[in-house]
């Protein structure tokens, strides 16, 4: 069966730009971010109600125009989880090349813990230059745009001293990524870490070691290894152990790097394709392959999932009326201006927005037919939906989360069964 994930950012509701700009900074409304708090504890108990795989939430940060108020996914999550009885809580996801590891381990494993395993861990890379570059600054972090995944066509408009920029920003990042993940993994895994590595030290400074008070008790009760020979602190233990053995499943957001997705096969974690289904059918078989060099043994579309922005009416007039109302304004003012690749034309905004491929767009049996012709392509084990809550309103969303199952997901049931059963 296919699982559903709910992802909210949220998006703080204005009637238009012009009230938006009214209203600047509207990322700071108080009123208006305490009435999207408090329904998005209706949407999560929908989602819980109809059964649904997971709710996610975001990391952004400094968004003053209100499009992604998403700072802290932890908070948020440990809440809905107690707002909620079966439905997993995650993120889509921490942004490990700007995040600190150790808190990242420790955060998440007491997620898992007050959920006693009914969660799930995001990592992204970080694609938003005003804020990454800032929280990642100590680390010489560099947001990237995923450059190596770019069309010919697409290397020719961008220019080459643009490309080779963009390319050395994405090394960069990726080395903080990894590095900062396998940091997270220790942690997790192991009831003492050390590490030497090109961003952090563990312990500080790690050829000497830490002079330690306690260092009499800790060789006696702590864990092996902590403290030295030489009685300094040379290992550390990061408390607690996460409730689910050996840690909780992990999502990794994709959008237009293979190498990414190669990364997830060999480490066995969830591949979330931020895109359109012709590049993420290549995605789904590479993954497959990397994933087995690894001794992970899946079928196509096992152990992944595709992102999908969805618009299910009675009608397909009513459906693209949403669009425009819901999605078009955050298309335009942030999709659009930072990954500048996609679509956009201001005579059809609409048709621009459905034509980046990223959106079921219809009433129930257009939309099912939509997932379905995608599905067959790539029978992915997880749909993740979005929408622009609150600026589409709580009720829209939960009746498109209603059409959603009653009408769509049967049909992904039967491909994503027919996968598993290939696979044995």
């Amino acid at each position: 069966m296919v699982k559903p994930i709910l992802q909210i950012y949220p998006v703080l509701a204005a009637a238009g730009e012009e009230e938006r700009a009214a209203h600047r900074p509207l990322g700071r409304d108080v009123d208006r971010y305490q009435d999207a708090l408090a329904g998005c504890t209706d949407l999560v108990q929908a989602a819980d109600r109809l059964g649904f795989w997971g709710v996610s939430t975001i990391e952004h940060h400094f968004h003053s125009e209100g499009y992604e108020v998403g700072p802290n996914p932890g908070l948020l999550n440990a809440y809905w989880a107690a707002v909620t009885r079966r439905v997993r809580v995650g993120q889509l996801g921490y942004t490990m090349s700007a995040q600190n590891p150790i808190r990242v381990a420790e955060e998440t494993a007491i997620l898992d813990h007050l959920t006693r395993g009914r969660c799930f861990v995001g990592f992204s890379r970080g694609y938003q230059a005003r804020w990454t570059n800032i929280l990642g600054q100590h680390l010489g972090t560099r947001a990237t745009l995923s450059p190596s995944g770019r069309s010919d066509e697409q290397r020719r408009l961008t220019g080459e001293a643009e490309m080779a920029a963009q390319m050395a920003d994405d090394q960069v990042n990726r080395r903080i990524f990894e590095e900062q993940i396998d940091m997270v993994l220790d942690a997790w895994r192991q009831d003492s870490v050390e590490h030497d590595g090109g961003l952090w030290q563990v312990p500080f400074p790690f050829d000497r070691g830490v002079e330690w008070g306690m260092r009499d008790a800790t060789s006696r009760l702590g864990a092996p290894g902590e403290i030295g020979p030489d009685g300094r602190v040379h290992r550390v233990s990061v408390v607690p152990a996460p409730y689910t053995k050996p840690h909780p499943p992990v999502f990794v957001a994709s959008n237009a790097s293979q190498e990414t997705v190669e990364y997830c096969g060999r480490q066995g974690f969830v591949p979330t394709y931020f895109s359109g289904i012709g590049k993420a059918g290549v995605f789904g078989q590479a993954y497959v392959e990397h994933a087995a060099r690894a001794g992970f043994q899946y079928e196509l579309g096992q152990n992944q999932a595709l992102v999908r922005w969805v618009q299910i009416a009675d009608t397909e007039a009513e459906a693209r009326e949403a669009v425009a109302k819901y999605d078009v304004e955050v298309y335009r003012n942030l999709y659009k201006p930072l990954t500048p690749m996609m679509p956009y034309d201001p005579a059809d905004p609409v048709q621009s927005v459905i034509d980046c491929g990223l959106w079921m767009v219809g009433d129930p049996a257009q939309v099912r037919d939509q997932f379905v012709k995608q599905w067959k392509e790539l029978p992915a084990e997880y749909v993740v939906l979005i929408f622009h809550y609150a600026q589409q309103p709580k009720q829209s969303v939960i009746r498109n989360l209603e059409l959603f199952v009653e009408h769509v997901q049967p049909a992904l049931d039967e491909l994503t069964q027919a996968t598993v059963r290939s696979g044995g």
